[in-house]
């Protein structure tokens, strides 16, 4: 059942990123040979111009290994994890850097120091994560929120997730996006609160003339498939054909996601979204054109 498709890093993250090239990008805690990779991947397809932070030693022997001369960038030589952290933060807090990209280092350790409001690096929106995701080159994306940094939350919260990806559906060309409010049901029960709060989200994005199509409640099945809408009589502008899936909380959103990598050999391009910059979190696990590709989202996602 496991897929054995090639991950590939989708044209139009890519086409996307490369009208802003070689936007400023610290990377956390650098030294180790994955986020190397990651780095010059990016400066290979024009995206980024790094900054690298952490050992430079580490960072130095890795670039070797890599057959990489990295002396045209910056190196800030900071052993000890913890601060590395502080030290991106505080770079993007001053518009040094444009994008925090996450190497080794534990998100936990980087996104504490992140929220830290001495950096200034939130804004009145509520930071949230999308996972942007393709089969192929020129899939068209589905877009999955949030599955990695809000745990559960509730209907004020699922509103910042809402307008954080509106907002980046735009900047990847999806002018009106269709976004599918989950639950396990389509219909409204008192017992299940995700079908309660879709429905409560359904109204405020429309009072609030969001740009964007929002319905819920939907199941998975007729969020995406016209077929299974069909049969269970739901017709609406959102039903079967959804560009968005809000998820009801982490753990939906998260098994999606890794259910679309193993067994579709999916592209999951991850980033986070709603604070002065944005910041790619990716995983030991990844693979590098997925890394490629979250790279390419933060850099689409830059105001």
């Amino acid at each position: 059942m496991l897929s054995n498709r090639e991950i590939v890093c989708p044209n139009n993250l890519l086409d996307a990123a490369h009208k802003k090239k070689g936007v400023k990008a610290g990377i956390v805690n650098a030294g180790k040979p994955l986020p190397m990779i990651s780095a010059q991947d990016a400066v290979k397809e024009n995206l980024i111009e790094p900054i690298f932070i952490g050992d430079k030693k580490e960072i130095l022997n890795s670039a070797d290994v890599l057959k990489w001369n990295i002396s045209d960038y910056e190196i800030i030589n900071e052993p000890v994890e913890n601060q590395t952290a502080k030290i991106a933060a505080k770079l993007a807090g001053e518009d040094k850097i444009k994008i925090i990209v996450k190497g080794h280092i534990h998100t936990d350790v980087l996104m504490k120091e992140i929220l830290k409001r001495e950096y200034n690096l939130l804004n009145k929106t509520r930071l949230s994560h999308i996972w942007h995701m393709t089969t192929t080159k020129d899939d068209r994306p589905l877009i999955i929120t949030d599955g990695a940094l809000n745990v559960l939350p509730n209907v004020k919260t699922k509103m910042h997730i809402l307008k954080n990806v509106i907002n980046f559906s735009n900047r990847i060309g999806i002018e009106r996006p269709k976004v599918a409010v989950l639950s396990a049901t389509e219909e409204v029960l008192d017992s299940v609160q995700s079908s309660l709060d879709a429905k409560e989200i359904t109204k405020l994005a429309l009072k609030e003339n969001l740009n964007a199509d929002v319905f819920g409640p939907l199941a998975f099945d007729n969020s995406i498939s016209k077929k299974s809408a069909a049969i269970k009589g739901i017709n609406n502008d959102v039903a079967g054909q959804a560009d968005v899936l809000l998820v009801p909380s982490v753990e939906t959103g998260n098994g999606l996601v890794k259910m679309m990598i193993y067994f579709m050999g999916a592209c999951a391009a991850g980033v986070v979204l709603g604070g002065k910059v944005p910041i790619v979190i990716t995983s030991r696990s990844d693979e590098a054109q997925a890394r490629l590709a979250s790279i390419a989202a933060a850099v689409v996602a830059l105001n």
